[in-house]
């Protein structure tokens, strides 16, 4: 049954998405390109772009990433056609004669789609296309859910429902704002007698927009302005991503649940089956309609992420322990980044944390999917029936969950002697106020406080002053999506609070680590993965200068 509540999560979604720092580079080419020559256009040519905007927004989020795979295409390619598309009509908008030649193939449309055969609206239709297309990264919560849907295969009723509901929401605002531009030129006269000037002046700034998105440049303003909307959005991709699972509860509430910490074994409804695994490591491929009368453990990993690294080996004690009163742990691996999903580095990782359970590689994220899961790591407790009993969420209640394990155990086998409790520490972080996780790549870069540009191949000088919480470079470094790569006298320094910093970095080289005057060289060989950078005796607040090698990779610092 489809929750009631969807069209208007999906539609909130799609008007904060709309308002949110993401599209403000944008907004001056729907003003701008909606204004342009107003009175040789008609009043379709705003409705024009902003549907051509929200439609391909919408279907490359929802389709991109399956065509994409299908045509072993890299993930960028959407963007740099987008790109493309906009510094070619950005010349359009310059040269009469070459927008006529673009809007030609419209001329062939059937009668029944008058608008786009209006004049300039055939053009507007295009620009808003190569719009969409460039700010497909700027999907928020909610459009992310529609993302993992489409990646996964998972289009249904649900999914397109979402879809239509976050289109019209994101179409209200930009809506608003093309019309503004467009009315404005129609009622000022003095923008009406420079008509043309305008269309020139907006040719410009297409071209422009295309440029900085090229170099990146726009990253600057989406760091520089706080997304106001963060709060809202995250809360509804929690609610566009949580299923409503028949039966006496739902997985939507037991994650809510474990979110608050409360852990008590309660009916979360039926077990979703693994599925879209590309490969198994470690064993044969399972199902969960053949593991019926065990107790499994489905726990969701990624090998560098060091939250996992905190909570696996528990998992591991558990699958040791039990395994042979009628328990199994499957591992599903599901990648955060794009080395993350080579099966050679996932099978290393787990060789590094010895772990010796089942791992499903959910490269697709298909399974991620089917559980509407939101975090790494996370664990769904199945009891015999294949009914989700205990849903956790990061790290930590280790002792709650090994007790609801027993419990499902007993309750399968009962009078079945069990060996005793599991003794891991426990090496969950209690430090509150401990700087959270920075990304260094441009997709998703948090906490950057040097000088300059965030983009391409530059040199960064330090600033007099990092910030608490941040970092900064210097040296030579080439800023990619996901990571940034070190060239000559490459160095970060990171101001934290923490008492362990680490440093996710893969290549071959080595790290170079200075603080309190103390310094020590750390090796670096191999895929990506997290190195200490920093062990204290306790947590506290401190800022430390790391060297890279050239050549080296650096991903994200996390923290402990």
């Amino acid at each position: 049954m489809i929750d009631p509540t969807l069209p208007l999560v999906g539609l909130v979604g799609g008007v904060l998405a709309g308002v949110s720092p993401c599209v403000l580079p944008v907004l001056p080419v729907v003003l701008l390109g909606s204004a342009a020559d107003a009175e040789r256009t008609s009043r379709s040519r705003p409705v024009a772009i902003v549907a051509g905007l929200v439609l391909s927004f919408s279907l490359f989020t929802l389709f991109g990433a399956v065509v994409l795979s299908l045509l072993h295409l890299p993930t960028g390619v959407i963007r740099w056609a987008g790109i493309g598309a906009l510094l070619v009509l950005g010349a359009a908008m310059l040269l009469p004669p070459l927008e006529r030649l673009l809007e030609r193939p419209f001329a062939r449309l059937p009668q029944r789609v008058p608008a786009l055969k209006s004049d300039g609206a055939a053009g507007g239709f295009v620009l808003g296309l190569a719009l969409g297309a460039v700010y497909v990264p700027c999907a928020g919560p909610v459009l992310a859910a529609i993302a993992l849907a489409g990646a996964s295969d998972t289009i249904g009723p649900r999914t397109l429902i979402l879809t239509a509901a976050f289109a019209v929401g994101t179409a209200i605002p930009l809506l608003a704002i093309a019309l503004t531009g467009h009315r404005l030129a129609e009622r000022v006269r003095v923008l009406q007698r420079h008509g043309r000037a305008i269309r020139i002046a907006g040719g410009a700034v297409v071209i422009a927009l295309a440029v900085a998105l090229a170099l990146n440049v726009t990253d600057l303003i989406q760091r520089r302005v706080p997304d106001y909307t963060q709060a809202v959005g995250d809360r509804l991709g929690a609610a566009a991503l949580a299923p409503q699972v028949a039966g006496d509860g739902s997985l939507q509430q037991c994650q809510q649940a474990a979110f608050t910490g409360t852990l008590e074994l309660s009916d979360c409804g039926r077990a979703p089956e693994l599925t879209g695994i590309e490969r198994w490591l470690g064993g044969e491929p399972l199902t969960l309609a053949g593991l019926r009368g065990k107790v499994v453990l489905i726990d969701f990993w990624a090998y560098s992420c060091i939250n996992c690294q905190r909570e696996l080996p528990h998992v591991q004690a558990w699958w040791k322990n039990y395994r042979d009163n009628g328990f199994q742990v499957i591992g599903v691996h599901t990648p955060e980044y794009a080395f993350e999903h080579d099966a050679g580095n996932i099978a290393a990782g787990a060789r590094k944390l010895g772990l010796t359970f089942p791992v499903a590689v959910d490269n697709r994220t298909a399974t991620w999917t089917a559980y509407r899961n939101v975090a790494w790591p996370a664990g769904y407790l199945i009891d015999a029936e294949g009914t989700v009993r205990l849903v956790t969420l990061g790290e930590g209640h280790y002792d709650k969950t090994e007790a609801a394990i027993r419990s499902l155990l007993s309750a399968a086998r009962p009078g079945t002697a069990l060996p005793p409790a599991t003794d891991v520490p426990d090496a969950t972080p209690r430090d509150r106020d401990r700087t959270p996780e920075l990304y260094l790549g441009s997709e998703k870069q948090r906490g950057f406080s040097g000088a300059g540009d965030y983009a391409g191949t530059r040199l960064f000088t330090l600033p007099d002053i990092v910030r608490p919480n941040t970092f900064a470079l210097a040296g030579t470094w080439t800023v990619g999506a996901e990571d940034i790569r070190a060239g000559e006298g490459a160095a970060i320094t990171l101001a934290y609070a923490a008492q362990k910093v680490y440093l996710n970095v893969g290549g071959t080289g080595s790290l170079t680590v200075t603080e309190g005057g103390a310094t020590r060289t750390i090796a670096v060989d191999g895929p990506p993965d997290i190195r200490t950078v920093v062990d204290r005796p306790s947590s506290g607040t401190g800022t430390v200068d790391i060297a890279l090698s050239p050549g080296l990779a650096a991903y994200s610092f996390t923290f402990g």
